[in-house]
């Protein structure tokens, strides 16, 4: 599966951002969909998740209630909206397809979209 990232740049403390990922390839609306990020120097960080017909995300706690994942099964894409954004949410956001709802196992990634917060 190959998955192409857009929407990243540079935003102020506070604004907000919209990332879009879109697939190629067969059968988005059976993919479970999700964003990962990653600073210099630490591992790369689970973000959210969402289950094959977007019904069901799982946030993690430093985004709950400012980030919020949509997949749109129509247009094989799914966004992640960003607000209240902070310096420490700086990192590049990769795009990842799971092998289910409720493992980690991360099955594809995309290249990478760099998001960089402002204070």
């Amino acid at each position: 599966v190959q998955l192409v990232e857009s929407g990243g740049g540079l935003v102020q403390a506070g604004g907000s951002a919209r990332l879009s990922c879109t697939t190629v390839g067969s059968d988005f609306n059976m993919k479970v969909m999700g964003w990962y990020r990653q600073t210099p120097g630490k591992q790369r960080e689970w973000v959210a998740h969402t289950s094959s017909n977007g019904g069901h995300t799982s946030y993690a706690d430093s985004v709950k209630g400012r980030f919020t994942l949509s997949k749109e099964n129509a247009k094989n894409t799914v966004h992640l909206q960003m607000n209240s954004l902070k310096p420490e949410d700086t990192a590049v956001y990769y795009c990842v397809t799971l092998k289910n709802f409720f493992s980690g196992n991360v099955t594809s990634w995309g290249q990478g979209t760099q998001v960089t917060v402002s204070s």
